[in-house]
């Protein structure tokens, strides 16, 4: 069953110089309960498509649903079916991670004792039980990542979308994030759309990918299925691949992706 689905979806941005067409016609579906990698060089359209599709940005062109909600005619809809982590996260460094996961829950209208009672399942859940009651500026850069997801579950989302959510962290905070994400999928069902730039994630988390360039789908498969038909073998590294089916690297020349 399709979870998201998309067609001629496209965003134009008017600058000085003119018109430029960041996405011109992504189509795509993704399927209940699946980790999804959308992948792409730099400016292919990746975030402003994840941004379109969870409401932050209006797209200029073509249709999408989230969950069954219209994103033109139920935007609302759309926003209490997922969950948004962006690149930069959102915690207020000068606050407490209990105080931080309260006030998260009462932004989606919770009671306050329901949401402190979220406030300690989502520190469950996450690992955070003992850092509740530290000052967020405090936490590591794996931690405050898993604070930002802890947020993004807090309505309980049928749908996560995560943007390049291990930039920067070592590799050990970077393994103990892919463990979390498959638990949300395979203990939860959420459905999980991943950006990222580092190919060894995508291919040890996704269960399938989407490659998209200059603003179009270009290529989709499973990890398996594209290393086949674009690397020649089974054997072939995604990086080989990305580069075969694109003429790029996926990673900006300062961000070379840290093996795990």
């Amino acid at each position: 069953m399709a979870i998201i689905s998309t067609a001629g979806l496209a965003r134009t941005f008017r600058t000085k110089r003119g018109p430029v067409q960041a996405v011109r016609g992504i189509d795509l579906t993704v399927r209940e309960g699946e980790i999804l990698g959308f992948l792409g060089p730099n400016g292919a359209g990746k975030t402003t498509t994840l941004r379109m599709l969870t409401t932050l940005l209006e797209p200029t062109g073509g249709a999408a649903t989230v969950a069954g909600r219209d994103l033109a005619t139920d935007p609302a809809g759309v926003r209490r079916a997922c969950g948004y982590v962006a690149q930069s996260g959102g915690v207020d460094p000068g606050i407490t991670v209990r105080e931080e996961l309260v006030t998260q829950g009462r932004l989606y209208r919770l009671t306050r004792a329901r949401a402190a009672e979220r406030a300690e399942e989502l520190a469950r859940d996450l690992g955070l039980t003992e850092l509740l009651d530290r000052k967020c500026a405090a936490l590591s850069g794996g931690q405050r990542r898993r604070l930002d997801i802890a947020m993004a579950l807090t309505h309980r989302p049928k749908v996560l979308f995560l943007d390049e959510p291990t930039t920067g962290l070592d590799p050990g905070s970077r393994a103990d994030l892919w463990d979390l994400v498959r638990r949300l999928r395979d203990e939860h069902g959420t459905t999980v759309f991943l950006t990222t730039h580092y190919l060894d994630e995508a291919d040890a988390l996704s269960d399938r990918l989407v490659v998209v360039d200059q603003g179009v789908v270009v290529a989709e498969g499973t990890p398996s299925a594209l290393k086949l038909r674009y690397g020649g073998s089974l054997d072939a590294s995604l990086q080989d691949t990305f580069l075969a089916i694109t003429g790029r690297s996926a990673a900006p020349a300062d961000q070379a992706p840290v093996a795990v």
